[in-house]
């Protein structure tokens, strides 16, 4: 980057800076999140400008496929490689002029003719200002693909995904099913808050939101989770921070309702930081019993600490190791959430969508397995393992509990047709949820019990 202190008096949006150095860092290697607090640390930046980093990071990432599709229709020598950071400051303001609804053309070419002269030079900030300029201009000169004749690329060129992704969404769900999916994860997602039951009955936090007009929805599968479909962190202080509820997608909690923990059991969960599911079964316990969480990052399990203080959770006790190498004996109810592609949460995980490749799902394979037979080691007889994942590819899912039955025969599938309506559980017993049919995170969860003879 150029020296700022030879450009005192250049203007530019100290906001829009933060949001491109986050993704000249995403594409560096770091996760969106993990991007967005580097570089918001230490700016007093309001609620409202956070808002809009997220909106712009997010967006121009998942986003970026499609963005740089387009972006080549206005450039002289569209074949060449653009330098990272111009490549971004492009991206940023195109994102702005097609993909959102509130900025002005104006103030999007603006500032990013700003910020290129104040981080690179007038030359490369009149490149800026040329193609945005003629995006406005000629928005018909950009052209894809037939969806006929080559409906890999089309979907992975307009709606912005991997072909790898795209391809197997194909093969498993057809055209229009996977046209709908592309754009359900293309979409702004919401949030979804876990009612704490320790602290706060659902019609509580109901009668709270509707005083303040709180636009939501009961969960459609579990009462105590709340949709919430006007946007942002609503009653952050009064809820989130006092820790009547917890930010979790319903999706997540379906495995604690299949495991079905009872008040004074013996539980584990193997991979629990930082807490969403441990601390949903402990509040299914009522804080009675012991839930084991293990998990090898000593970080994050400060984490889950931190969450089970605000929530009021006394019963969780963590532990740091690598799952397969605990022993601590045999639990009632054993929670094994292995690694996965996240594939379900592509619509709230911008990166993931470049961050995976075609071969991830085969090293994962390998994990799972290898996990789900060490938790089956810990398991009583006539206990219960939950397997469940955050993705929706199917060798990582129904695949491997198949292969788990043949391996292990003292355990059986156990329907989960005893907790969760149809819609949403297979003629095998399993669990899986679709985003454009259930609204949900997809997730899958099966339920294995360990026979008794």
């Amino acid at each position: 980057m150029a020296d700022r202190k030879q450009k005192p008096n250049l203007k530019f949006d100290p906001v829009r800076e933060a949001a491109l150095q986050a993704l000249v860092l995403i594409e560096q290697g770091q996760q969106t999140d993990e991007a967005i607090s580097s570089v918001s640390e230490g700016k007093e930046f309001r609620p409202l400008d956070n808002r809009f980093i997220m909106q712009l990071v997010n967006g121009t990432v998942k986003m970026r496929r499609r963005i740089d599709h387009e972006i080549k229709f206005y450039l002289a020598r569209p074949s060449k490689d653009l330098p990272l950071l111009l490549q971004n400051i492009i991206r940023l303001g195109y994102f702005q002029l097609r993909f959102t609804d509130r900025i002005p053309d104006a103030a999007a070419v603006n500032e990013s003719v700003n910020l290129a002269h104040h981080l690179l030079d007038k030359r490369r900030a009149n490149l800026v200002n040329a193609v945005l300029r003629a995006s406005i201009r000629e928005p018909g000169k950009v052209a894809f693909c037939s969806a006929k004749d080559n409906p890999t690329k089309y979907l992975a060129d307009y709606y912005s995904y991997p072909d790898f992704f795209v391809k197997y969404a194909l093969r498993e769900f057809g055209f229009e099913d996977t046209e709908s999916l592309l754009k359900y994860y293309n979409q702004s997602p919401h949030v979804t808050y876990r009612v704490n039951y320790l602290l706060a009955k659902p019609e509580e936090v109901l009668e709270l939101l509707d005083a303040n007009d709180v636009t939501y929805s009961v969960g459609k599968f579990l009462p105590e989770f709340i949709h919430i479909e006007s946007g942002g962190l609503p009653l952050e202080e009064e809820l989130i921070k006092s820790g009547k509820v917890f930010i979790q997608d319903e999706a997540a909690g379906l495995a604690t309702r299949l495991l079905n923990p009872r008040p004074g059991s013996a539980v584990v969960d193997l991979t629990a930081a930082p807490g969403g599911k441990a601390t949903h079964i402990a509040i299914k316990m009522r804080n009675k019993g012991r839930v084991t969480a293990i998990d090898k990052s000593n970080k994050r399990l400060e984490l889950l600490v931190e969450n089970c203080k605000r929530l009021g959770i006394k019963i969780i006790a963590p532990i740091i190791s690598d799952m397969n190498m605990f022993e601590g004996g045999l639990f009632d109810r054993v929670l094994l959430d292995p690694p996965c592609t996240g594939w379900g949460t592509a619509g709230k995980h911008s990166d993931l969508r470049w961050a995976k490749t075609s071969e991830d799902t085969k090293t994962l394979i390998n994990i799972q397995t290898k996990m789900n037979d060490h938790a089956a080691k810990l398991v009583k007889p006539g206990g219960v393992l939950v397997y469940s994942t955050c993705t929706i590819i199917r060798d990582e899912n129904d695949q491997i509990i198949e292969e788990f039955i043949i391996r292990n025969k003292q355990f059986e599938i156990d329907s989960a047709a005893e907790f969760f309506p149809e819609g949403i559980v297979n003629s095998r017993g399993f669990v899986r949820t679709y985003p454009t049919v259930d609204k949900l995170d997809g997730a899958f969860c099966a339920r294995l019990r360990r026979k008794t003879e």
